[in-house]
């Protein structure tokens, strides 16, 4: 069994709220997780916008403004892509801050270049370029996914407290 996620979200919610910042996702992957941790916060409307679920290359072009030309030379799961998608992100919400997920979770998908449990991450803050990273997970599809999730928020609390929260 997985451990709850609860208390990073917690945390999470407290430095957003306590730094007046609202936060967006925008989740490949992860399929939501991402936004459904944070919002099983009471009180999460005020410092959470808004989630994109865009597990499809169409729905990353339509709803994120990734670019077709991206996606056919790098691939969904990469940096050029999860850039993209946190800058879309940010454009297409109220939010001032983004983390964003796309990855191969299994058990099918992956190749050689980018094996199951290949996963990109980007986060935003105010005051700072936009930061992406590669990780490899191991473990099944759900085990991937949560520590996918596990350090999206990790990540991002580490960015907001070098922040000034």
């Amino acid at each position: 069994m997985t451990e709850s996620l609860d208390p990073l979200a917690a945390r999470l919610g407290q430095a957003l709220l306590t730094q007046g910042l609202l936060l967006a996702t925008a989740e490949s992957c992860t399929g939501g997780w991402i936004a459904k941790v944070v919002t099983d916060i009471a009180g999460s409307s005020a410092w959470f916008d808004r989630g994109f679920v865009t597990y499809s290359n169409a729905a990353k072009t339509d709803m994120l403004g990734v670019r077709s030309a991206t996606l056919a030379a790098h691939g969904a799961v990469s940096e050029a892509v999860v850039l993209e998608m946190a800058a879309g992100t940010l454009a297409h919400s109220e939010a001032q801050v983004a983390v964003v997920v796309s990855g191969i979770a299994g058990p099918d998908g992956g190749s050689e270049d980018k094996p199951v449990g290949t996963v990109w991450f980007a986060w935003s803050v105010p005051g700072a370029p936009p930061w992406a990273r590669c990780l490899q997970f191991v473990g099944d599809r759900r085990e991937v996914r949560h520590q996918a999730v596990r350090l999206a928020i990790e990540v991002l609390l580490e960015r907001l407290a070098g922040h000034g929260g």
